[in-house]
């Protein structure tokens, strides 16, 4: 599997363009920016990639604000946690409380599972739970590619803010001892802001959740 990173919008987020077999999936999608949105494009087209989902990590307003772009150009299902819909149903009032406008997302996402092995085309995927951060977050990790795609939950020496709505620091520390930190320790978090960084790292050198 390839990886493909973008730094993107106001909040600097991390979206991910995964690609394998000649497809592709977009991981939270925050593209701000036309431009932004372009170079994820023109990757797929450079590999080759027919893209065939968007997938959601939690639906804060910098990991979905990018959405609406990738759904006028690509007729894709988005997939996110079914009890994450709070977050989702109030994208536009998230917006507002950090100063900027959006249009409401037409689109009605599909159930994403919490799964030991779910399969997206040729994509497969242990999906962890991982609330905290967001109510009902999650990671997306790939055995056989060594890596997590960890969302707001972890970030290199730091956590995800747990001052939003429904977040528990309590819950998030709990989610990284027994999602995250239960890992390889090289395996690769790619996570939703900042550089990556790996299991065994964070574990000796996280300052909020120490081992």
């Amino acid at each position: 599997m390839q990886l493909f990173s973008y730094t993107v919008g106001p909040f600097a987020e991390n979206t991910y363009l995964l690609v394998e077999s000649g497809k592709g999936i977009l991981v939270d999608p925050g593209f701000h920016k036309q431009n932004e949105f372009e170079k994820a494009r023109e990757e797929l087209e450079s590999q080759s990639a027919e893209l065939i989902a968007v997938v959601l990590t939690h639906a804060h307003v910098d990991h979905i604000l990018g959405l609406n772009r990738v759904l006028e150009v690509f007729d894709v299902p988005v997939y996110l946690s079914e009890k994450d819909r709070y977050l989702w149903n109030n994208y536009a009032s998230q917006a507002q409380m950090f100063g900027f406008n959006v249009e409401s997302i037409d689109a009605d996402p599909k159930p994403l599972p919490i799964s030991n092995s779910w399969q997206l085309g040729p994509f497969d995927f242990d999906v962890r739970y991982t609330p905290g951060h967001a109510p009902d977050h999650v990671v997306l990790y790939s055995q056989k590619d060594g890596l997590v795609i960890a969302g707001d939950t972890l970030f290199k020496q730091g956590i995800g803010r747990t001052d939003l709505y429904k977040g528990n620091f309590g819950r998030l520390e709990q989610s990284i001892r027994e999602q995250l930190y239960t890992l390889p320790g090289d395996t690769d978090i790619y996570p939703g802001h900042g550089p990556k960084t790996t299991v065994d790292y964070e574990k000796s050198n996280n300052p909020f959740v120490k081992v």
